[in-house]
């Protein structure tokens, strides 16, 4: 069950492993891997839930805004990234039994695709996070992005 306290394991800094497609929708096959740190903020009793990811070696920072709406019991997920400073389109969706699933449309290059996040593996101190695009109404997914997280000790 979606409760406004979804993401709060979240919450905190976490080393990220990041391993991206290069190319989307191309059928390639050539994956770029990169570090990341991600510092996660809860806010609003937990119905509001932001993180900064910065990518050291890549030289930018996204930012994952997310708000729950109790009307609907859904999260809706928001990215910016400070390469252009543009709200993306939001996905939306719940988590049910650990795992969140979270689905949009957007383009991609001119295309128009839907969207999917999905976290999973979820414990106190680790996390999975996947992105995927299907450019043909959901028949198939293409995942092009990983993000394994790892929660930094003090």
């Amino acid at each position: 069950m979606t409760t406004s306290t979804d993401f709060d394991f979240f919450t905190g800094q976490w080393d990220v492993a990041n391993t991206r497609l290069r190319k989307p929708l191309t059928g390639s096959d050539d994956w770029d891997e990169f570090p990341g740190v991600s510092n996660a903020h809860t806010v609003f009793g937990g119905a509001a839930h932001f993180d900064e990811v910065a990518f050291p070696t890549l030289g930018f920072s996204g930012l994952t805004l997310r708000l729950f709406t109790p009307e609907t019991g859904l999260w809706s997920l928001y990215w910016v990234s400070s390469r252009n400073g543009l709200l993306q389109p939001p996905v939306h969706g719940s988590f049910v039994d650990g795992e969140g699933t979270f689905f949009g449309d957007d383009e991609y290059e001119g295309t128009p695709i839907r969207v999917r996040y999905t976290w999973s593996e979820i414990t106190a101190d680790h996390a999975k996070w996947d992105q995927a695009f299907s450019a043909d109404g959901e028949r198939t997914w293409e995942t092009n992005w990983i993000m394994r997280l790892d929660r930094v000790k003090r």
